[in-house]
């Protein structure tokens, strides 16, 4: 049996490193790619053909999502084994009380970072429910630990990350009884571009960040050999390490 995932944010970084690895290890990905002038996506799609599907995808959109998953559905996929809520933009993260605060870009992380994640799963709540592994994994952030917090900064980033972990929990509270299941998880500090230019001094390259997530995915949820214990929702790091919410 071949099962499907649907990656968020997959034009590069991490979450292109989870479409790859997921490709690797035999899944059909759909791959929801924002900017199509990112070609690793479509060099992928020579490697792997038609199990690779990519649709265009903005996960702040209603619109959008609504068409994302209308083209799925056309190219035959009935179910959705796992969904990696990945998509994020990071925003202002200098600006600190006393200053201009743009209100409008906070709002709009907000919308991308905490109802995104909330629009995909409404618009595949069904596809979810229906599959085999029923899974749902939201990337966080330490940015939305309440109890962790040390900024007086990154306001529009760290506000719509705790959001997020909340959407986690009622979603978590509201599907469980279906078998769905969730994971929070904190990528680590990753070398990507979310601040405009590679971020190199960070501690985790994207595939290795992506291969932590994926670890996390086979051990917990879909190695036949592991007992996944009873139902709840953790919010860890990609090594496994509990964060508090």
């Amino acid at each position: 049996m071949m099962f499907t995932a649907l990656v968020t944010g997959a034009d590069r970084g991490v979450g292109f490193e989870m479409v790859r690895g997921l490709l690797h290890e035999g899944y059909r990905v759909i791959a929801g790619r924002y900017n199509k002038q990112e070609k690793s996506l479509s060099e992928l799609g020579t490697a792997y053909g038609e199990r690779l599907i990519l649709v265009d995808l903005d996960v702040g959109s209603d619109e959008s999502v609504k068409a994302a998953v209308r083209t799925v559905k056309e190219q035959g996929c009935e179910t959705v084994d796992l969904l990696i809520n990945n998509a994020a933009i990071l925003g202002d993260i200098q600006s600190g009380v006393g200053d201009e605060l743009d209100f409008a870009d906070m709002l709009q992380v907000y919308n991308v970072n905490a109802l995104g994640a909330q629009r995909m799963t409404n618009a595949l709540h069904e596809m979810i429910v229906n599959s085999v592994h029923k899974l749902i994994v939201n990337i966080s952030s330490e940015a939305g630990s309440i109890e962790q917090c040390s900024r007086d900064r990154w306001f529009a980033y760290g506000m719509s990350k705790a959001a997020q972990n909340m959407q986690s929990k009622q979603v978590f509270n509201s599907m469980k009884s279906d078998g769905v299941r969730m994971l929070v998880v904190h990528p680590g500090w990753v070398q990507t571009y979310m601040r405009g230019a590679l971020d190199a001094e960070a501690a985790l390259t994207p595939a290795e960040s992506a291969n932590g997530i994926l670890r996390l995915i086979r051990e917990r949820f879909t190695d036949p050999t592991v007992v996944v214990a009873e139902q709840r929702l953790d919010f860890v790091d990609v090594d496994g390490n509990s964060w508090p919410w």
